[in-house]
């Protein structure tokens, strides 16, 4: 599967997603249609699906102007957001399937940044799209749900294989970075990240894919039993018990003062 990264709005990222033997392509969160167009006509494939992680409308606003032009695209989103995904037409739940060309995704339920949260995890391809639940080093915020749905879905996504690389939804490597150093300043594996990252920002280069065991070593929010971390979220919250949903939910509380 060729992944072919788009930048749009400001900091946002679509994903062509081709099979490359049928020429068949799936967008993952064209908030942009142009772009997103501009890129399959380059790339001489046929559009055949629109996959929303969720229902903002910096993941969604492309999605009938695409429809439009591309003629028989299928939209797919969780059931919950029927209402709130223009143009739906494919509604989807944990588990569930979906084709591109021949290549095979599930669906996985993540809800919390929105109650109607997928991630899309194609497991030979080693690969999974997280929308804005799991970014490098950072997750969403927690618009719809609760610390405890956030440490189970950073649960759910830290259970895929090492080797899965993760595409998210937005270009916060560098922020999130440097506020992973203030709860783990010795973390080696940050702050090598975090040089690498503005290294390549600089460039206007993309920090994405990251990876499920580079997420183990630098993510803030999957490192919640980190002795280090947690010392620090106690200087600032000292009554804060130290289990893993309590420790998430003051370093989502830190990170969104940041």
């Amino acid at each position: 599967m060729k992944i072919i990264p788009i930048p749009v709005l400001a900091d946002n990222y679509a994903y062509l997603l081709i099979d490359e033997a049928t020429k068949q392509a799936g967008v993952v969160d064209p908030s942009e249609a142009g772009p997103v167009a501009d890129t399959v006509k380059r790339e001489g494939v046929t559009l055949s699906s629109i996959i929303n992680t969720h229902h903002h409308w910096d993941h969604v606003g492309g999605n009938e102007e695409l429809a439009k032009e591309f003629a028989g695209v299928k939209i797919y989103g969780h059931k919950r957001d029927q209402a709130r995904t223009p143009g739906i037409t494919n509604l989807v739940d944990e588990g569930d399937t979906m084709k591109i060309g021949g290549i095979t995704a599930r669906f996985l339920f993540i809800p919390c940044h929105t109650n109607g949260h997928v991630a899309l995890h194609f497991p030979n391809e080693k690969a999974v799209f997280t929308g804005d639940t799991l970014f490098i080093a950072g997750c969403g915020r927690l618009f719809e749900g609760t610390a405890e749905d956030m440490h189970n879905n950073m649960v759910k996504l830290m259970s895929l294989p090492d080797d899965t690389r993760v595409y998210c939804g937005h270009e916060y490597t560098v922020k999130n970075l440097q506020f992973a150093l203030s709860l783990e300043p010795s973390n080696a594996k940050v702050q090598a990240k975090l040089q690498w990252a503005q290294d390549m920002r600089a460039k206007k280069a993309p920090t994405i894919p990251s990876t499920v065991a580079e997420e183990k070593e630098i993510n803030p929010f999957v490192r919640v039993l980190n002795g280090e971390l947690q010392a620090n979220v106690k200087k600032q919250f000292p009554d804060v018990a130290l289990d893993a949903v309590s420790v998430l939910a003051k370093t989502r509380q830190l990170k969104d003062n940041f």
